[in-house]
């Protein structure tokens, strides 16, 4: 390995040990730790791991909620050529056993706080053989035992930084979840982008209030570390905890989505706590508490990704003003538009996404054949569909699932979907191919009216003519007072077709994951 010009995560740290010595790389609870104490701690867990003989790949399974620790746990492994695998803390114990195995991980570190029972049930289930460490006890069998018994010396393990550091897993669309498997070089590349974006710089000072077992909450997380800034940890989102926390610790961002910023207003309407020091912009109520800064992130935020490729690969806030409704893609990564036969389409034409370069990640783990059809021909394939604009900008459509066959035409339901969805009569939509005599398929939506609106089947054709090719419209629309879901509250569509005569697809239906 070119040593040379090589550059991990753990060498990250030991640059702002140098460049940084006195700033507070984390904050969690009563605890604090500058980039120096951080690393002499980083360096204790990594030669404890070494000392049970962690091996280059092996894995570090995090069984608990936001804590300084965790982020500790993620350099440890990085100075050591392992991976990190943050688990959903929210699952049921079924679902953490099934992950503790699949995992099979050297060490767990687990929590007892809330998720204990769930844990404790998992482990008795689960037949990986493993070293547990609880993180939030003292004494023998503890994160903190296990720290102090290792030498502060910086481990001298040489790592390549297109090896895997993190696994995050994701929604089980192919019937498992799959842990994919993120590189040092692809964090690298992806933390650059977002603290161009939202202007992060070493004053930083974010709260991880989102979950860290969501690429989503670890993109802000890693951009702030790599600039010099300090992270902040709470276990988890609590309106009056979030704005005590940012009145004492002086938080300049935070995770804030969905309704998190209405719940903070709530909670601060009395203005107990000082929010001035966050930079954050939102809705009008939110701008009166806060010291709002614009940066090309709020002023256009979001854009198209997934777990696989590092959180996302397109930005709304690159080059202004664009056509596609996700932005473009990011400076040090490839995306194509592509047909089945994974020919690149022409702007204009849909198709699925796929994306190569240091961000999308090294594969999933234990997943070789999975691995083989997703990465063939040298692209990620997200299984996602998308289109590119005549400008060169990025519409993501929807996930990619069972393609309809219509004579020579291929037709995606996310696609009809999208656009029926826009009609305003419409509450939701399952799109399906029901079998045809002489086009093989045809084209049939299931439609859920919205509430006190009636809309009628012809209606529903006219507005897809307007808005896609008049081959995609569907042939026929069927009424229904509600869609089918499964068991994750998402809609069952093989309970769609058994229901409204769906079938006679080409080949295996394809799904996400």
């Amino acid at each position: 390995m070119d040593l040379l010009h090589s550059l991990t995560l753990g060498d990250l740290l030991r640059e702002n040990r140098r460049r940084f010595p006195l700033k507070n790389a984390v904050a969690c609870g009563g605890e604090r730790w500058t980039f120096p104490e951080m690393d002499d701690r980083v360096n204790r867990l990594a030669n404890a791991l070494l000392g049970i003989g962690f091996e280059p790949g092996d894995r570090v399974l995090w069984l608990g909620q936001n804590c300084h620790r965790l982020f500790e746990c993620l350099f440890a492994v990085a100075k050591i050529g392992g991976i990190v695998v943050p688990a959903n803390w929210r699952q049921t114990a079924p679902e953490l056993a099934f992950q503790i195995d699949d995992v099979d991980a050297r060490v767990v570190f687990w929590q007892d706080e809330e998720i204990g029972d769930a844990v404790r049930d998992a482990r008795a289930a689960a037949t990986s053989d493993t070293l547990w460490l609880q993180h939030d006890a003292t004494g023998g069998d503890t994160y903190e035992s296990f720290v102090a018994a290792g030498a502060a010396t910086d481990p001298d393990v040489d790592v390549d930084p297109m090896s895997a550091v993190l696994a995050i897993y994701t929604a089980a669309f192919g019937g498992r979840p799959n842990g994919a498997l993120l590189s040092h070089l692809g964090f690298i590349m992806e933390n650059l982008q977002v603290a161009l974006l939202q202007r992060l710089d070493a004053d930083a000072i974010y709260l991880n209030s989102g979950p860290l077992f969501h690429v989503g909450s670890f993109m802000t997380t890693m951009a702030t570390f790599q600039q010099g800034g300090t992270n902040v940890f709470m276990p988890r989102f609590d309106a009056e905890e979030f704005c005590r926390i940012v009145d004492a610790e002086r938080c300049t961002t935070g995770y804030v989505v969905g309704n998190i910023m209405d719940r903070v207003v709530d909670a601060n309407r009395d203005g107990k706590y000082d929010l001035t020091s966050m930079r954050l912009p939102g809705t009008p109520e939110w701008n009166k508490m806060v010291n709002a800064e614009v940066t090309p992130w709020s002023r256009n935020a979001g854009g198209y990704g997934q777990t696989e490729v590092n959180g996302l690969v397109t930005f709304r806030g690159i080059g202004g003003g664009h056509e596609g409704t996700h932005g473009r893609t990011l400076p040090v990564a490839q995306l194509r538009i592509v047909d089945e036969n994974d020919e690149e389409l022409l702007p204009g034409e849909v198709g699925e996404i796929v994306v190569r370069g240091p961000t999308a990640m090294v594969g999933y783990l234990h997943r070789p054949e999975v691995n083989s059809h997703r990465q063939r021909g040298g692209w990620h394939h997200t299984f996602d569909l998308g289109r590119r604009e005549g400008d060169g900008s990025i519409t993501f459509i929807g996930p990619m699932t069972t393609m309809i066959k219509s004579g020579v035409e291929n037709i995606y339901p996310a696609e009809v979907e999208a656009a029926i969805a826009r009609h305003p009569g419409v509450a939701e939509v399952c799109v399906i191919g029901v079998p045809d005599p002489v086009w093989d398929q045809s084209v049939k939506a299931i439609v859920v009216r919205a509430p006190d609106r009636e809309v009628t089947e012809d209606e529903i054709i006219v507005h897809c003519k307007r808005n896609i090719a008049s081959y995609k419209k569907p042939k026929s629309v069927e009424f229904t007072d509600a869609l089918p879901r499964d068991a994750n509250g998402m809609i069952d569509r093989d309970a769609v077709d058994e229901a409204f005569g769906g079938g006679g697809y080409p080949g295996p239906k394809r799904t996400r994951g």
